[in-house]
């Protein structure tokens, strides 16, 4: 969830019960879920609104690197988990596969930020400043460059 508040994602979708067993150990300092809706689904695939496009991450054989990768404008993510792989069935359903191309694999959340943070680099209409600097940081952090 922190994740999907500092790349501006609209919603995130869920399936399965890890998430209800992890929600105890939540340390969302942004209260992220009081903006972005979070939502459990039977099949992540009911989630794709119209023209929206799926693309799955994971490290799977003939998948697209990152760095190659032109995201599309509307796209519903899903992430393989932490110990596996996503379903044949959902990958034979995407529109596009992509893969972090690290050496060894990565958590969910350490890929989440990477994806989301790619998509929103290769986005003409990023607006770096100090007021944004200013927004995002925690109240503990005050330090300038002089």
């Amino acid at each position: 969830m922190r994740a999907a508040g500092c790349y501006q994602a609209d919603a995130v979708f869920y399936t399965g019960q890890r998430y209800a067993r992890a929600v105890k150990f939540n340390t969302d300092t942004k209260s992220i879920n009081k903006k972005i809706p979070l939502t459990v689904v039977e099949n992540i695939i009911t989630a794709r609104s119209e023209g929206m496009k799926v693309i799955c991450v994971d490290l799977v054989e003939g998948a697209i690197p990152l760095p190659e990768y032109n995201h599309p404008e509307k796209a519903l993510y899903i992430f393989g988990p932490e110990d596996g792989s996503i379903e044949q069935a959902l990958i034979d359903q995407a529109d596009d596969v992509v893969y972090v191309p690290t050496i060894g694999c990565m958590n969910l959340a350490a890929t989440t930020n990477v994806l989301l943070y790619d998509r929103l680099v290769k986005n003409k209409t990023l607006i770096a400043s100090d007021t944004l600097i200013k927004n995002s940081r925690d109240t503990n952090n005050t330090t300038k460059v002089k």
